[in-house]
């Protein structure tokens, strides 16, 4: 990307735009278009089409979507498949209609088959059923993922995909019910501390395992491929390890210094087994993440006494 480009960041508000951004400005790169949602509704395809059309963007990171946890993903299932489509669709068709020189689609690692085998490689898409509580996102995702190689086969044009595992850090979501799991946590450790509670109860068995990526980690990765990568299919970007929802409820608990008891209530939903993405192919591209777990809730939970608390 040349440093005078014309760089859209959609979604650039959020904990992943933001962190891309951050980086790029890092590395001296200064000419941005954004909108935030009230200025331009992604999901109106004439909309979107006019500003790609004024704006004529030279590199587009397609980091906006509809998001949120467990909870949110099964209660929305109609919004978080329709807005997520639009989203993607107006993007990528206006970026092939004006001559974006390359774009950017992140996906989520929930995007794999919910029995997997694990750790989860690039090949494994559409090998089997997905996880039922999420299987709208991860439809819509699936979708980008092949609309970007659609438009590479068919037009030619340079779009790539990414597919981050679950990710954490400055600027993220702390709803109480529409949160992913690990600002979820720091939230409710946060508050059962202030409130004096004697126990903080935490959804299903505590056995699922997951993988959890700093955002500025992901920013670094996203820049790293933008610069490095130019095929189709798709590059999980992850650490390549794993932690147990009781294992990492333990470590937010220390960090935040609750002392208080974990209580997990098993007849509530655990979702998928494992989530752990297989890295190799990022590795073989010459990347790996820095920053490791302790480090990364500790600088998230500064950031949530910060802004959230």
């Amino acid at each position: 990307m040349e440093k005078n480009a014309k760089i859209y960041i959609a979604g650039h508000r959020g904990m992943v735009g933001s962190a891309i951004r951050r980086k790029l400005e890092k590395e001296g790169y200064t000419n941005f278009v954004t909108r935030i949602s009230s200025e331009l509704d992604l999901r109106n395809q004439n909309d979107v089409a006019q500003f790609f059309e004024e704006e004529k963007p030279d590199y587009v990171f397609l980091a906006a979507a509809k998001v949120g946890g467990i909870v949110a993903n099964n209660t929305y299932r109609a919004e978080f498949l329709y807005d997520n489509l639009q989203i993607q669709n107006n993007i990528i068709h206006s970026s092939y209609l004006n001559g974006v020189k390359k774009l950017m689609f992140l996906g989520s690692s929930c995007i794999y088959p919910k029995l997997a085998p694990q750790p989860l490689k690039e090949e494994y898409l559409l090998t089997g059923l997905l996880e039922p509580t999420n299987e709208p996102y991860a439809i819509a995702k699936i979708a980008g993922i092949k609309m970007c190689d659609a438009y590479r086969a068919q037009y030619g044009c340079n779009f790539i995909s990414v597919m981050p595992t679950n990710l954490y850090g400055y600027n993220d979501n702390y709803h109480p019910e529409n949160s992913h799991v690990l600002p979820a946590l720091i939230r409710r450790f946060h508050e059962a501390k202030e409130q004096g509670l004697p126990d903080v109860t935490i959804w299903g068995t505590g056995l699922p395992k997951r993988e959890f990526l700093f955002a500025d980690d992901l920013a670094e990765a996203c820049f790293y491929l933008m610069q490095n990568y130019n095929e189709e299919g798709l590059v999980n970007i992850g650490t390549g390890e794993d932690i147990t929802i009781k294992d990492l409820a333990t470590l937010v608990k220390g960090i935040i210094g609750f002392g208080g008891e974990i209580k997990f209530d098993a007849s509530k939903p655990d979702g998928t087994p494992r989530k752990l993405m297989d890295v190799s192919k990022l590795h073989s591209k010459g990347w790996k993440h820095k920053i490791e777990l302790k480090e990364g809730i500790e600088l998230a939970y500064q950031d949530f006494l910060a802004h959230k608390a």
